[in-house]
């Protein structure tokens, strides 16, 4: 692209250059005036042919004759590159086209980010930091442009629509956030994309206390309201503040290295059916153990030794990211 474009000015400022030096050069040789010498470059360089405004000198035939060379060079140069430069955007635009179309099919057990405004821009990063797939869908081609600069795949569609949920693989989808900034549209995506997938799951926002409940009767697993986590915060950030650091810090804000992660108990793992105790691999990971949630639902925290792990189990573990995945090996193996 800026190759592209630098080509094109240097063509425009040699043609303008040309015309200048043209109507320069007239004025000071045969005693034009400004507008006759800039109207006998113009007919000289574009080869128009409606002949000398008044007979030339010998200088002046030799001066046109060197502008013709030039000019009509530079002419044939600036219409060839004209014709490159939209040659090659639209094998650009139809390859990559067909590239993005290639990438979202190739996507299993996905996510979908429904809009990236400020709510969705952030949410992808955090995807993009988890190295998970995923791609954007938003209305807006300069969004969607900006999500690309980032190494994001999106989508220019309405993710109110069937056929751009079907077109992000929605069906092949892990899960769906809808972030679009009207309750109602979001309403409308949880609508369209439990109907095309009952298994997916979908978190969303909502602008307004009243429509949570309509969200989550809707099909959404997952509901925030951004006013009441805001004042939430507000208020733990002056009654227990360093509960609220904590908690910062454990989600990866302060320390980039320590993160908190769901881990899920694999039926191939060696450590199916041992009680919590008798896992010496968990104490040796370097992770801490906060809470195991069972298949039933039932989360016990800070778990005694008599716990017993299943497969199918949560740990909601906190360490390091190596640690981390050391432990995920020991439990999915």
């Amino acid at each position: 692209m800026h190759r592209l474009l630098r080509r094109m000015l240097l063509i425009v400022g040699l043609l303008v250059v040309v015309i200048i030096a043209g109507t320069v050069g007239f004025v000071f040789i045969e005693g034009y005036s400004w507008f006759e010498a800039l109207y006998m470059t113009l007919t000289t360089v574009t080869t128009v042919g409606y002949g000398e405004i008044r007979p030339l000198s010998h200088t002046g035939r030799i001066f046109n004759s060197a502008l013709i060379v030039v000019g009509v060079s530079t002419i044939f140069l600036a219409s060839g590159a004209m014709t490159q430069t939209i040659i090659t955007f639209e094998l650009q635009d139809r390859y990559g086209k067909r590239r993005k179309k290639r990438m979202i099919e190739q996507l299993d057990d996905h996510f979908i980010v429904c809009g990236y405004g400020r709510v969705g821009r952030h949410a992808s990063q955090e995807l993009q930091r988890a190295n998970v797939p995923f791609l954007v869908i938003d209305r807006s081609e300069q969004r969607v442009e900006k999500a690309a600069s980032s190494g994001i795949l999106g989508i220019v569609a309405d993710a109110t629509r069937d056929d751009s949920l079907r077109e992000a693989g929605v069906v092949r989808a892990k899960g769906l956030i809808a972030a679009l900034p009207s309750d109602a549209e979001n309403l409308y995506i949880i609508l369209s994309a439990r109907a095309l997938n009952p298994k997916l799951t979908v978190v969303t926002r909502a602008s307004e206390e009243e429509a949570e409940e309509k969200l989550r009767r809707a099909g959404a697993d997952t509901v925030f309201t951004p006013y009441s986590m805001t004042g939430r915060r507000l208020a733990d950030s002056l009654l227990r503040p360093h509960v609220l650091e904590f908690m910062d810090f454990a989600r990866g804000s302060i320390s980039p290295q320590v993160r908190m992660e769901q881990v899920c108990v694999s039926p191939k793992a060696e450590l199916t059916r041992k009680t919590f105790g008798q896992l010496l691999e968990l104490r040796k990971s370097g992770v801490i153990v906060l809470a195991i949630r069972k298949k039933d639902g039932e989360t016990t925290f800070n778990p005694p030794p008599e716990c017993e792990i299943a497969a199918g189990d949560f740990l909601i573990v906190m360490g390091e990211r190596s640690n981390l995945q050391r432990l995920e090996e020991i439990l999915t193996s």
